[in-house]
């Protein structure tokens, strides 16, 4: 199986911005900017994830959205603020070919993912989970890995399985921009836990860290921000390393 590397976009509108532990924000780039240069050089897909819009109780930015659908030929999920069916069908009609959703399924109703699921397909719903670590277990925070849920993510990724979700985004709040390496023990446990495709990110500071969670956890994908933002590597060097560790990557 082919390892998908996917640009990750985290998004204050307008900017691109790059954050610590979910605080701290650096500002990057414009979405659209970004979104084209990492398709140039070879991102197999592209997430853009709007992190604050749940936190400030905002309406989803739809046209900067569009603009950046716009630069893209290649996979495009959204996520951040999505509430409603209405929601869904709004992204997919921007340019969206998968929705993300975290806060609104965790905290109120994680019945939309079965509604989502069945209008929209499997393949297009991903349940995006924010994982803090307590003693001996994960929590799934939301909100921009502020709000504690108290939801087991163990038992919660089961749950948003079994509710038809085609694929999870796992991030874990306490690695996400250290680049320090993934949480490795957690990611493996959530792609075996399930069997639907995980996408890992948080933590990519070197390209051995990608080559040590690939080999160890085996996720679907891995999505990558802060290597790429301070122009560390890009896809295709990274692309690259990973061919010649004797990892499976698309050309």
């Amino acid at each position: 199986m082919k390892t998908r590397i996917i640009a990750k976009l985290d998004v204050k509108p307008p900017y691109v911005v790059k954050p610590v532990h979910f605080e701290g924000l650096r500002k990057i780039g414009l979405p659209a900017d970004l979104a084209k240069k990492y398709y140039e050089q070879g991102a197999d897909e592209l997430m853009y994830i709007d992190i604050v819009s749940s936190l400030y109780q905002r309406e989803i930015l739809y046209n900067d959205i569009e603009k950046t659908a716009n630069e893209l030929f290649i996979p495009f999920a959204v996520g951040g603020g999505v509430k409603t069916i209405e929601d869904f069908s709004k992204l997919f009609h921007m340019g969206a070919d998968k929705v993300v959703i975290n806060t609104y399924a965790v905290q109120k109703n994680p019945e939309i993912i079965n509604q989502a699921a069945e209008i929209f397909g499997n393949q297009a719903v991903v349940v995006n989970i924010e994982a803090k670590k307590w003693d001996n277990w994960y929590e799934c925070y939301t909100d921009c890995g502020r709000i504690q849920s108290g939801k087991n993510v163990l038992e919660w990724i089961k749950e948003v399985e079994q509710r038809g979700a085609g694929e999870i985004l796992l991030q874990v709040v306490d690695k996400d921009g250290r680049q320090r390496g993934f949480d490795l023990e957690l990611s493996k446990k959530v792609v075996e836990g399930v069997s639907i495709p995980v996408i890992v990110t948080s933590g990519a500071g070197k390209l051995e860290d990608i080559k040590d969670l690939i080999k160890y956890a085996k996720p679907s994908g891995v999505a990558i921000a802060s290597l790429l933002h301070y122009d560390k590597f890009t896809i295709n060097d990274i692309k690259e390393y990973l061919s010649e560790n004797d990892i499976e990557v698309s050309k």
